[in-house]
């Protein structure tokens, strides 16, 4: 599956995840059980599915359904991960006069 379409359902699970816990914690999931029942039984399926071709999605797929914040707390990390070697990248290059002032290359 295309990255960028694997990081947006992955993103779209853990939204969801995250909602039905907020609901849980008001007492309002009871209202939409059946609903978010019908969700998870969805969910489950495209995640066997994937699995098929990418079980490492299909867990990150689960994992952003069960536990959304842990979910959220790995992507947080992995993007602060890239930032810092991004910004190691452009410090490098702007020791090594490969990097301009007026353009930031």
């Amino acid at each position: 599956m295309n990255p960028d379409i694997a990081a947006l359902l992955t993103e779209l699970v853990e939204k969801v995840g995250l909602l039905r816990g907020d609901m849980k914690k008001k007492n309002d999931l009871e209202k939409y059980e059946a609903r978010f029942a019908r969700v998870e039984q969805k969910l489950s399926a495209l995640a066997e599915r994937i699995s098929r071709t990418d079980p490492d999605l299909a867990k990150r797929l689960s994992t952003a359904w069960q536990l959304p914040g842990r979910s959220l707390a790995f992507r947080n990390a992995e993007h602060q991960k890239t930032r810092e070697r991004e910004g190691e990248d452009t410090q490098h290059a702007a020791e090594d006069g490969t990097q301009t002032p007026e353009d930031g290359t």
